[in-house]
C-alpha cells in the first residue's frame, strides 16, 4: 500500500548528486528494471490503491501525495524530475537562468498538445503559473511577474534571486480556457483520465500524441480503490488487481511463486506529529520526554517486519547532501530520562494523550499501537483515536484540532525546502503549530544564500533546530514495496519523489 502523505512544498547540477540510491531493488526477480527483452506493446494494468485523490486539479491546494502520484501520469510541467534526481526539460525544451537567478526563461517545446487535441500555448503556461501564485503555492509567492515574450518564450521574474527555484516548475501545465479542471482534467502527460467512479476506480488511457515517442507502453491503467491494506491483500490474492503498493507485513503474506516484489525507500518521513500549540505539548520538556520514550527500532521491528530506515530528521536520508546525519538517532531510548523530564515539567504522574490516526492506513495504526505501549512506561496514558481520511484532513491538517497524530510527510519537489517549509511559523501547512524565531531566520537565509556549501550548512542547521525543539518524533523513511503479478510487468522505475510512473511500464510477453 502506498500510504497517504501530505506534502510540504536546486539547480540541476545539484540535483544529480542528491540520492545515494534511487533504483528499485527487486526481491522477486521480476526483471522490472531491465531492458526491452520480452516486452510486448499495449495491454492494461489494474493497480490497487487504498485511497482516492482529494482532487484531480493540479492547481488545487487540497492536493495530496496520492493524488499527485496519479496526476504525475496526467500532467507535465516546464521541467520534470528524472530518476537520478536531476530535472529535465518537459513542456519546455530548454531554459536559461538570467540576472544571477532573478529571471528564469523557458523556450517551449514545439508540437505539445493537450489531451483534447488543443495546442499548448504560452498563455496556458502564464495562466498556470499565475494561478499557483494566487493560490499561494510554496515557492510561487516569490514570483513577481510571469510574461510571454514576443518570441514565444516564458520569462519568470522573481522578487529576489533564488537558486532553489527550478523544482517548483514541475507543476503541471493546464489549459487557460478550461473552466472546470476538477470535472474535466486536461493535461499533456503520457496518460489522460478516461473515467472516474468515486470510491471504485479511476482509469487512465494512453495519450497517443505524447511528446516522447514510444511512450507510454500500456494502453490503459485502472486504479482500483480499496478500503485498506487488508483489502489490497485479498484483491491481490484473488487476482482482481494486477499490482499494488504494499507494506512489509503484506509482503510476507504473498506467495513468491505468484508475485514479483520490487522494493525501495518511499521518500517520505513517517512521524508522530505533536501539536506544539496545545497543553502539555507546548512544553519542550514534555516533547523531549516523549522522544526519549519512543523506541524507533522496536516500531520498525514490530510494525514493519524490520523493514525501514530510521530517521530523526524532518528531511529524508535519501537527500544525502542535505540530510543531517547527526540526527540519525538524536533521542536514544531512555525511560528514566523521560520520567525525569516529565517530573520537571510538572507531570510526574503522566497525562492522557490522544493519538489521532487515519484508520485506513494500517501501518500508521500499527505504529500507534506500539507507541501506546511504549508511552505507558513513562506514565503517559496514550489512546488511539481512529478517524477516516476526510476527518483527518479536516480536523488535524486544516483544523489543527488534535494532540498527536501518526502520518507520513512527503515532498512535492526535489528539494529539502519542500520538507522544511511547513515548519515556518506562518506556514499554512504548519499543522504542528511549530513556532521558532531562530528557525524562521535560518530558513529565510537559505532562500537568499547563493553559495552551495553555505546553503547546505544552513539546511543542516535548520534540521537541528527542529530536532532540538522536539517538534515531533521522527521515525523513519518507510520501505515501500510494489507487488506485481509474477512475470507479467516490467519497466518500473523509482524517483526521489512520492510518485508511481506508469509511462515506462510494459507487459511482458
Amino acid at each position: 500500500m502506498r500510504k497517504r502523505t501530505i506534502a510540504g512544498v536546486i539547480t540541476v547540477f545539484m540535483l544529480g548528486v542528491l540520492l545515494t540510491s534511487v533504483g528499485r531493488r527487486e526481491e522477486g526477480g521480476a526483471g522490472s528494471t531491465q531492458g526491452s527483452g520480452g516486452r510486448s506493446g499495449g495491454g492494461t494494468i489494474r493497480f490497487g490503491i487504498s485511497t482516492e485523490p482529494a482532487t484531480l486539479d493540479p492547481l488545487s491546494p487540497s492536493n495530496t501525495a496520492d493524488g499527485r502520484s496519479i496526476l504525475f501520469n496526467v500532467y507535465e510541467g516546464l521541467v520534470k524530475p528524472d530518476t537520478d534526481g536531476s530535472l529535465k526539460p518537459a513542456v519546455a525544451e530548454s531554459y536559461t537562468i538570467e540576472q544571477n537567478g532573478l529571471v528564469y526563461v523557458f523556450r517551449l517545446r514545439k508540437g505539445i498538445k493537450f489531451h483534447n487535441g488543443a495546442d499548448l500555448k504560452p498563455e496556458d503556461v502564464v495562466f498556470t503559473l499565475n494561478s499557483a501564485v494566487r493560490e499561494g503555492f510554496t515557492g510561487f509567492t516569490q514570483i513577481s511577474k510571469v510574461e510571454a515574450r514576443p518570441d514565444g518564450s516564458i520569462a519568470v521574474s522573481l522578487k529576489a534571486p533564488e537558486n532553489d527555484f527550478l523544482p517548483y516548475l514541475t507543476l503541471g501545465i493546464v489549459p487557460a480556457d478550461n473552466p472546470d479542471r476538477e470535472k474535466n482534467p486536461i493535461g499533456t502527460g503520457p496518460f489522460a483520465i478516461e473515467s472516474y467512479a468515486v470510491q471504485r476506480s479511476l482509469t487512465l488511457v494512453k495519450n497517443p500524441g505524447y511528446r516522447q515517442p514510444g511512450l507510454p507502453h500500456l494502453d490503459r491503467v485502472t486504479y482500483i480503490f480499496t478500503a485498506d491494506s487488508e483489502a489490497l491483500l485479498l484483491a491481490l490474492q484473488a487476482g482482481s488487481i494486477d499490482a499494488a503498493n504494499i507494506t512489509g507485513s503484506i509482503v510476507d503474506q504473498l506467495d513468491p511463486a505468484r508475485f514479483d516484489i520490487v522494493s525501495s525507500p518511499s521518500n517520505a518521513v513517517q512521524l508522530m506529529a505533536l501539536n506544539n500549540g496545545v497543553k502539555p505539548l507546548d512544553n519542550l520538556k514534555v516533547r523531549l520526554a516523549i522522544n526519549y520514550a519512543v523506541d524507533i527500532p522496536e516500531i520498525i521491528d514490530a510494525a514493519f517486519y524490520g523493514r525501514g530506515e530510521p530517521s530523526g530528521s524532518p528531511v529524508i536520508p535519501a537527500l544525502s547532501r542535505y540530510y543531517e546525519t547527526a540526527l540519525a538517532n538524536p533521542y536514544p531510548v531512555d525511560t528514566e530520562k523521560a520520567r525525569a523530564l516529565l517530573a520537571e515539567a510538572g507531570y510526574a504522574d503522566g497525562f492522557p494523550l490522544e493519538i489521532t490516526v487515519p484508520s485506513n492506513y494500517t501501518m500508521h495504526v500499527d505504529t500507534a499501537q506500539v507507541i501506546v505501549n511504549q508511552l505507558r512506561k513513562v506514565h503517559i496514558d496514550a489512546r488511539i483515536k481512529p478517524v477516516d481520511w476526510a476527518t483527518w484532513l479536516a480536523d488535524v491538517y486544516r483544523g489543527r484540532k488534535y494532540e498527536a497524530t501518526i502520518i507520513s510527510l512527503d515532498a512535492s519537489t526535489i528539494s529539502p525546502r519542500a520538507f522544511l517549509s511547513r515548519y515556518r511559523s506562518n506556514a499554512g501547512s504548519n499543522f504542528l503549530n511549530f513556532k521558532n524565531g531562530e528557525f524562521d531566520r535560518v530558513y529565510d537565509e537559505i532562500t537568499a544564500e547563493p553559495d552551495d556549501d553555505k546553503r547546505i550548512s544552513l539546511y543542516r542547521r535548520a534540521q537541528r533546530i527542529i530536532s532540538d525543539n522536539a517538534a515531533a518524533v521522527y521515525i523513519q523513511d518507510i520501505y515501500n514495496f510494489s507487488a506485481l503479478a509474477k512475470g507479467r510487468y516490467g519497466g518500473i522505475v523509482n524517483y526521489p519523489l512520492y510518485v508511481f510512473d506508469f509511462a515506462p511500464v510494459y507487459r511482458m510477453q
